[in-house]
């Protein structure tokens, strides 16, 4: 897996860009693992995580409650405690960029900038970079080569 992480001089601008790359993904061009924004505010940092893995965990677990509970004929109680044991697991389980490592970077930003952090295992790097041009910011942090990454600032750099 990589990683990169972009500041951007807001969270629109922020999330205009995790827009794009959530495009990139779908048209095949990167594998995507993880995306979230970091903003800095006055006195703490938020982070704006991709999906709310709670209420995904408690859905699935909706889910399979009604099966387990339609096997012993209360599909209701099946699904009540599917629901609770998967929201229970899906907050407790934290999967992808970790979110103390996020925090600390971003206490680096001024308030009101925020920060783009982006999980990948594979990309089309020509394809990737030439739709990311010009999409402004900086790079703050990357698991890249140092030749990988002057050519992903120099492709982001606004025009």
């Amino acid at each position: 897996m990589n990683l990169v992480a972009i500041v951007f001089p807001t969270e629109q601008h922020a999330e205009k860009a995790r827009e794009l790359i959530a495009e990139l993904a779908k048209e095949y061009l990167i594998t995507i693992g993880d995306a979230v924004i970091a903003v800095k505010k006055e006195n703490n940092v938020k982070l704006n995580q991709m999906m709310n893995l709670t209420a995904a965990a408690a859905a699935n677990g909706s889910f399979w409650g009604l099966l387990v509970g339609m096997l012993f004929l209360n599909p209701l109680l099946g699904v009540a405690v599917g629901a609770g044991s998967g929201a229970i697991a899906g907050y407790l389980s934290d999967i992808g960029i970790d979110d103390q490592f996020m925090k600390s970077l971003a206490e680096e930003l001024k308030t009101g900038e925020a920060v783009l952090f982006v999980q990948f295992k594979d990309a089309t790097k020509d394809k990737v970079l030439e739709r990311l041009h010009g999409i402004g910011g900086r790079v703050l942090h990357t698991s890249l080569s140092h030749d990988a990454e002057d050519k992903l600032q120099q492709a982001i750099r606004a025009e």
